[in-house]
């Protein structure tokens, strides 16, 4: 019997003990709670007050940064100022000079010339040049050779009537293509035809004309219904038997009026 009482009475001071673990437990949680709830709220005030500054605000980025960015600003603003006065001295130079032509848009000028070079592609003038005889060529004379290849296309789609050019008994797997495309940025793009076959077998013979040094007749005009044939061939390296086509194919040969006056 006292077993018994000493045994509830043992429980009852059980639950109590536990019911004040639990009502502590619940204090700590609640106070743990609490403390997070204004941790939150004192994180959204300063996100709020972050957001609330201006866009150009620099409270934020260091002196570094603020550095660079006022530098960056002043180049900005030197490039704007300076195409604003070159622009003003253009229009001023036009209004002084009103017969000048006016200075036209590096985009515009390429579309000019692609226009221009597809003109002569379809209604002429031509102009081939004769790859034939690159095989007796050295490396040096190949790589002058692919100098003037750049400088002959340079100053033809300059011109106000360009001929459209030909390269002719050229092969992409010969090693002037490759000196071409060594030291001719953009060689690839260029506006021109490339073939294997030479110019005496491509085009009717009656049509060619070989412009050459040799030649009794010095060219006046330029016949768009001709082909105009230069040799792609080194002065240093001329041989003999390399003047010897307008010969054998019995086709007309003029010298240049450039020559002429030399």
């Amino acid at each position: 019997m006292d077993w018994k009482l000493e045994g509830s009475a043992w429980e009852t001071k059980s639950h109590m003990l536990l019911g004040q673990e639990c009502l502590l437990e619940d204090i700590g949680e609640d106070d743990v709670s609490e403390s997070f709830q204004l941790l939150q709220i004192d994180m959204e005030c300063e996100s709020q007050e972050r957001g609330s500054l201006p866009t150009g605000s620099v409270t934020w980025c260091s002196k570094n940064v603020q550095r660079k960015q006022k530098h960056w600003e002043k180049i900005v603003a030197a490039k704007k100022s300076k195409r604003k006065q070159e622009k003003e001295r253009r229009k001023a130079n036009r209004a002084e000079n009103p017969g000048i032509r006016p200075q036209h848009s590096k985009r515009f000028l390429r579309t000019l010339t692609k226009e221009r070079l597809l003109e002569a592609k379809h209604s002429g003038p031509r102009l081939c040049i004769d790859l034939s005889m690159t095989d007796h060529m050295s490396k040096k004379e190949l790589s002058r050779l692919a100098g003037q290849i750049r400088r002959l296309y340079g100053s033809n789609k300059k011109a106000d009537k360009p001929f459209w050019i030909c390269l002719a008994g050229f092969s992409r797997d010969s090693p002037l293509y490759e000196e071409c495309l060594r030291m001719n940025d953009g060689f690839s793009s260029y506006m021109l035809d490339i073939t294997e076959e030479d110019c005496f077998s491509l085009f009717p013979l009656e049509t060619l004309v070989y412009l050459t040094p040799d030649s009794e007749h010095a060219l006046e005009d330029v016949d768009v219904n001709k082909i105009y044939i230069l040799g792609g061939l080194v002065d240093e390296s001329i041989q003999k038997f390399c003047n010897d086509n307008p010969g054998v194919y019995q086709i007309d040969s003029a010298l240049l009026s450039a020559v002429c006056s030399l």
